[in-house]
């Protein structure tokens, strides 16, 4: 009976994808991929027998893409090689900082396992009880935050994990901004629970006060420090403990007796708290009705898949406790790709957003978010938002229009690659031989859609760098190139003055690393200035300009006039610079207005105060001038130049300089000397709370007066403080230092 009625299902089911084009539309997106599920499952004469399409091979909804994110030394790494571990993609476990010397599986690079930190966004996959699990685990380092960024611009849901000891360090606050920006789900993992001064309870509550987290526990730990022994398990309402050399075996046991009244109030916490966000769950807790375990993962999932509640798991990765409960929330608590709406913007109607169905039956749109240079080439990873991609395919480049062959398609394992014949929506892939940048979209060429790129926060710390051989001078271009087209905060320069090549990034270490690299990869030993801070300029008063370019030397001459006025934008303004025309009438030709634009942008390039790019300010042409045989481009280019100048010493610029956030934990005897010290750097203590027995301090510093600062810490703490610091803005300096700046930039223009 079924046999005879397969083609009429089919064409059931065609009619269905027609209604329903992607199966969030229904009103209940989980029971319809189950139905799905389980109506493909049970009748394998039902399917299709196609085996190029791979909507019918693997079911969507046993797919998760998620990412591994925290402040440094919160165990990330280590816990994703735990996780690797228990779902058997690699057969032993080597630490981070390990005896061995072999190193984490994830920290690939030479640099990360003799710094014992993550440098780049390592991707892998895994499988757990049927289920495919892509996971890039992301540094924790400020220096490296576009690492973060790309991740999680391509990923459906996130860990955040958190350390018992240290709580919300100053990088978790930003790892979470990340993930609120790019409106990915998320669960939180407090880690090291069997360390000396964990308290879960206490990083739970500063997770709920410093990052407004709508949070509670899912579980809580048997024992703390040196006695935590396992987990209770709040929502089955089981315990678990994990043993064997590596805590493989996880055995289910009855909760401990003296533990239930503790279980049973904090069970009523972890529901009043999901009640909040989610009217079932209400309804069955405001009438009094008893809640299963299974309504109570019900609720926690579609709560946390609209991004209102973030359930805690508890556990110790480097003591093998707490990872496999963890897996289980992954797949029970986090979206799988069709549960998460992805727009894009389609460029042949005006950048209107698109929604894509997230299926395999639309069309091909992939997202190339990182790119690393191998040594057979270049190596592009990809997320596939919609349709299949299938080696041999030919690809359009939507942001450069070329159309590229797809050769090698795989999927990545850290720094191994494993061949694959295609990938269909919601997988991330690496293709060989794209030539391509970060952030460009790709698509089968039926549509022109480009995905939303990743917000790229702009470099702070500059250095002068130069081979120490002139012969190594390829190889040294060579490598700049290469990480400029990896790493889109990395940029490169010249000095017009000095003629030397300036490398500007997010940090000291940031830059450091890269230097490191071009001697290792690339054996090129070069010779490193001074960092420089990377100053601005701006004008804090509007002023009028009205300038006359006129020059005659026989044969066409060159006339152009521009008047107007120069203001500063106002506070908050998201674009840096702007051009307006006011003009009424034809004075001026519109074919010149670009080109008058165009020379005041120049112009802006290089304040006249220390020759550093003037931002936040606003340029408005009223009238102007032209001449029917003399004007020209080049005249009214020049005579913007020229007004620039002319017009900025009016508008009283001032120099901006960039403050950091830093973040200091300091034993409390110590804390009046940094803070002095801090002061003597002319920061501004904004916060100051106590920790224990460690005082925790935020400042704002200038960028300028922090140099060195890591070694003035250890000596001023007997090497017990610690801090960290990442980009807040560009404010204004003292008049002192503005006088002083521009003291020093005369002699080098001088001579």
């Amino acid at each position: 009976m079924v046999r005879s009625r397969s083609s009429t299902t089919r064409l059931l089911y065609t009619l269905r994808s027609s209604i329903y084009p992607s199966p969030l539309s229904p009103p209940s997106p989980i029971t319809t991929l189950l139905n799905l599920h389980r109506h493909y499952s049970a009748a394998p004469s039902l399917r299709v027998k196609d085996d190029k399409d791979p909507w019918w091979k693997e079911s969507m909804d046993r797919v998760r893409n998620i990412g591994i994110s925290a402040h440094i030394d919160s165990g990330k790494t280590t816990l994703t090689e735990r996780v690797l571990y228990y779902t058997g993609r690699i057969h032993e476990i080597h630490e981070v900082r390990g005896k061995d010397g072999v190193g984490a599986k994830m920290d690939s690079m030479e640099l990360e396992r003799e710094k014992g930190i993550t440098i780049q966004s390592a991707a892998t996959y895994c499988t757990w009880k049927d289920y495919q699990i892509n996971i890039i685990d992301t540094p924790g380092h400020v220096d490296f935050t576009i690492e973060v960024e790309r991740a999680l611009r391509v990923l459906d849901g996130a860990i955040l994990v958190l350390c018992s000891v240290g709580g919300v360090q100053s990088q978790s606050i930003t790892v979470d901004r990340q993930m609120r920006r790019y409106e990915v789900p998320r669960i939180a993992f407090i880690n090291k629970l069997d360390r000396m001064g964990a308290d879960p309870w206490r990083v739970l509550n500063q997770a709920r006060k410093k990052l407004r987290h709508h949070s509670a526990a899912v579980q809580i730990p048997i024992g703390l420090e040196e006695d935590f022994q396992g987990l209770v398990d709040l929502v089955q309402l089981k315990a678990y403990s994990f043993q064997g050399s590596s805590g493989e075996k996880v055995v289910t046991e009855d909760i401990p007796a003296d533990m239930q009244a503790m279980v049973s109030e904090k069970r009523r916490e972890l529901i009043e708290t999901v009640s909040d966000v989610d009217d079932q769950l209400a309804e069955l807790f405001l009438s009094d009705e008893p809640i299963s375990s299974a309504d109570l993962e019900a609720a926690i999932r579609r709560a946390t898949i609209a991004r209102k509640f973030i359930p805690v798991f508890m556990g110790s990765a480097f003591k093998n406790k707490g990872v496999q409960p963890l897996l289980d929330g992954v797949l029970s608590y986090l979206p799988c790709p069709l549960e998460v709406d992805n727009f894009a913007l389609d460029q042949s109607n005006k950048e209107e957003k698109v929604k894509l169905s997230g299926t395999p039956a639309g069309h091909m749109v992939a997202l190339a978010f990182k790119l690393e240079e191998r040594q057979f080439g270049q190596l592009t990873y990809l997320r596939v938002y919609e349709g299949v991609l299938r080696k041999g395919d030919f690809i359009t480049n939507i942001n450069t229009g070329k159309k590229i062959k797809v050769s090698k398609l795989g999927r990545m394992h850290s720094d191994s690659m494993e061949d694959i014949q295609e990938a269909h929506a919601g997988q991330i892939v690496a293709v060989f031989g794209l030539d391509c940048a970060s952030g460009d979209t790709f698509t089968d060429g039926s549509v022109k859609y480009t995905m939303t790129s990743m917000n790229v926060p702009e470099p702070v710390v500059s250095l002068a760098v130069s081979p120490v051989s002139k012969d190594s001078g390829k190889q040294f271009s060579k490598a700049l190139n290469r990480f400029q087209r990896e790493d889109p905060t990395f940029r490169v320069g010249l000095d017009p003055e000095s003629g030397q090549t300036i490398i500007s990034g997010m940090g000291e270490l940031h830059l450091e690393v890269y230097v490191e690299r071009i001697k290792r990869e690339y054996k090129v030993d070069a010779t490193v200035g001074k960092p420089r801070v990377n100053f601005r300029e701006t004008i804090t008063q509007r002023a009028e300009f009205d300038y006359l370019h006129k020059k005659q030397s026989g044969g066409q001459g060159q006339y152009g006039r521009v008047c107007g006025y120069m203001e500063p934008l106002e506070e908050g303004s998201e674009t840096k610079f702007e051009f307006e025309n006011l003009m009424i009438g034809q004075a001026i030709p519109s074919n010149f207005i670009p080109h008058i634009e165009k020379g005041f942008r120049e112009a802006a390039n290089s304040g006249s105060l220390i020759g550093f790019p003037v931002e936040n300010i606003r340029v408005v042409l009223t009238d102007g001038a032209s001449h029917a045989v003399d004007s020209s481009e080049l005249a009214f280019r020049l005579a913007s130049i020229y007004a620039f100048r002319q017009c900025y010493a009016k508008c009283k610029p001032v120099i901006l300089e960039p403050v950091m956030m830093v973040e200091l934990k300091v034993p409390t005897e110590f804390q009046g000397t940094v803070a002095g010290d801090l002061n003597r750097r002319k920061g501004i203590i904004v916060g100051n709370d106590q920790e224990g027995d460690d005082s925790v301090i935020n400042a704002l510093v200038p960028l300028n007066n922090m140099f060195g600062y890591s070694t003035s810490l250890r000596s001023m703490t007997q090497g017990k403080g610690e801090f960290t610091m990442e980009y807040k803005e560009h404010a204004p300096v003292s008049s002192d230092v503005q006088t002083q700046l521009i003291n020093s930039h005369k002699p080098k223009t001088a001579e």
